[in-house]
């Protein structure tokens, strides 16, 4: 079955390293191991040489005999998005819409739909995303209806009541 969302070829993925060569020279940088193969496998196949890429270099073949040593390189994991949201200190309505705290509710109320319209869960429904992706921009679009809620009670409060006319007929008093 045809899948569009899919690349037709099979990437290879890369496992940071730290090499040490028989010369004591230290090498960082990312050695490329075949899909469903590990290091220890690639490392003891029967192949000579091994392919790699340093760090900010092009890619080239190293062979196994001048290897004294191969470390696997403790890399930071990216920051998950789920953390990003529970990171704020506090919750600011202001921030959240990209707002002035003198904005008006006109303004508000654009910022509001314009996030509105790029969070909805309803835009990304047929995307195959992983499942924090979902959950990130499903708890981006409360977060948006949240902060233009507490705005637009807060911002409806502010706008000065309309002055009162002078009543047309007044009864005596009796």
């Amino acid at each position: 079955m045809f899948e569009r969302n899919r690349a037709d070829t099979i990437e290879q993925q890369g496992v940071a390293v730290e090499i040490t060569t028989d010369h004591g020279e230290t090498l960082a940088g990312k050695i490329i191991v075949g899909p469903g193969r590990s290091l220890s496998q690639l490392l003891n196949s029967e192949s000579a040489f091994i392919e790699f890429e340093p760090w900010g270099g092009e890619r080239t073949h190293l062979a196994k005999a001048l290897l004294r040593s191969v470390k696997p390189a403790r890399v930071a994991r990216p920051e998950s998005l789920m953390a990003r949201i529970n990171a704020i200190d506090g919750f600011d309505p202001y921030t959240v819409l990209g707002v002035r705290s003198t904005s008006s509710l006109d303004e508000a109320k654009h910022a509001w739909r314009r996030l509105s319209m790029a969070y909805h869960p309803d835009r990304y429904a047929m995307a195959e995303l992983p499942d924090e992706v979902t959950a990130y921009l499903a708890a981006m679009a409360r977060r948006v209806n949240a902060a233009y809620a507490t705005l637009e009670s807060t911002l409806s409060k502010r706008k000065p009541a309309p002055a009162r006319e002078a009543p047309l007929y007044t009864p005596p008093v009796r």
